[in-house]
C-alpha cells in the first residue's frame, strides 16, 4: 500500500467525485495535511470534517487570483489539480459565454492551481497530478468546449514537467472516461436518460455498455487510486506522462 506520512497535500475539487475519493484514501494512508479547496463551502466542510488528518479549506473560485494570492501552501509536497466543470453543447449552440465559462474552470484553474502548487515545491520538489480527460484525446460531437480545455491541460502538464524536472518537481496528468461522478447531474442528457432510465446507476450502465468495452464506467475510488501512484515514489521516474484510464473507450 503507498504510503503518504508526512505529507501535505492540496486537492482541489476536493467535496465530491474524484476530488473527495482521493482525499479519503490519502487520509488513510498517512497524509499529515490536507490543503481542500472548493467552491461549495457547505459541502467540502461537512465532508472534510470526516477525514482523520489536519486539513485546511479553502473556499472560493479556483480561477480567481485572489484566492491564490491569499493561500498558505506552507510544506507542500504534493497537488491533485482537479477542479472542473461540465459542458455539452454542438460548437453552432454554443455562446461565448459558455465557451468562457468552461475554460476558466477547467484550464484557467488549472494553470493557476499549478502555478500555486510549482511556486510552493520550488525549493524542495514535489509531484503533481492534473486531472485532465479521454474526452481531451478523442474528439466527440457535443464536447467542443470540454474537450479543448482538457486537451489544454494535457499539454499544459507535459510544459510544466519539462519546467518543474530541475527543480524536482514531477508533473503527471490522468485522462478519465467514464466515471461515476456527481459532475454528470450538470449535463441535461443524462438527467434526461437518467429519469427514462429510471435511476442514474442504470444511465450509468447504459452509456457504458454502448460505448466502453468494459462494459462499465469507473468508480471514483479507481481514478483515486491511479493519481496516488502518480504521486508517489512508485513513479519516481514518471513525469510529462498522461494515464489513458477509460475502459478501452479510446481504442
Amino acid at each position: 500500500m503507498l504510503d503518504f506520512a508526512a505529507s501535505t497535500i492540496l486537492i482541489s475539487g476536493a467535496a465530491s467525485g474524484i476530488g473527495a475519493a482521493t482525499a479519503t484514501m490519502l487520509a488513510a494512508r498517512g497524509a499529515r495535511k490536507l490543503i481542500l479547496v472548493d467552491r461549495n463551502e457547505d459541502r467540502l466542510a461537512d465532508f472534510a470534517f470526516s477525514l482523520p488528518c489536519e486539513r485546511a479549506l479553502l473556499i472560493g473560485d479556483v480561477a480567481d487570483e485572489r484566492l491564490w494570492a491569499s493561500a498558505d501552501l506552507t510544506g507542500l509536497t504534493h497537488a491533485i489539480v482537479n477542479a472542473g466543470i461540465a459542458d455539452s453543447k454542438p460548437i453552432v449552440e454554443t455562446s461565448l459565454a459558455d465557451w468562457r465559462r468552461t475554460m476558466a474552470v477547467n484550464l484557467d484553474g488549472a494553470f493557476l492551481t499549478l502555478q500555486a502548487a510549482m511556486r510552493a515545491m520550488k525549493d524542495r520538489g514535489g509531484a503533481i497530478v492534473l486531472t485532465a480527460s479521454v474526452a481531451g484525446l478523442k474528439a466527440e460531437p457535443g464536447i467542443a468546449a470540454y474537450g479543448a480545455s482538457k486537451a489544454a491541460v494535457i499539454h499544459l502538464a507535459r510544459i510544466a514537467a519539462k519546467e518543474g524536472a530541475p527543480q524536482k518537481i514531477r508533473v503527471n496528468a490522468i485522462a478519465p472516461g467514464g466515471v461515476e461522478t456527481p459532475i454528470w447531474s450538470e449535463l441535461p442528457f443524462f438527467t434526461a436518460l437518467a429519469q427514462e432510465k429510471g435511476s442514474e446507476a442504470a444511465a450509468f450502465s447504459a452509456m457504458a455498455s454502448s460505448a466502453t468495452p468494459l462494459g462499465r464506467f469507473a468508480k471514483p475510488e479507481e481514478i483515486a487510486e491511479q493519481i496516488a501512484f502518480l504521486l508517489s515514489d512508485k513513479a519516481a521516474f514518471t513525469t510529462g506522462t498522461c494515464l489513458v484510464s477509460d475502459g478501452g473507450y479510446s481504442l
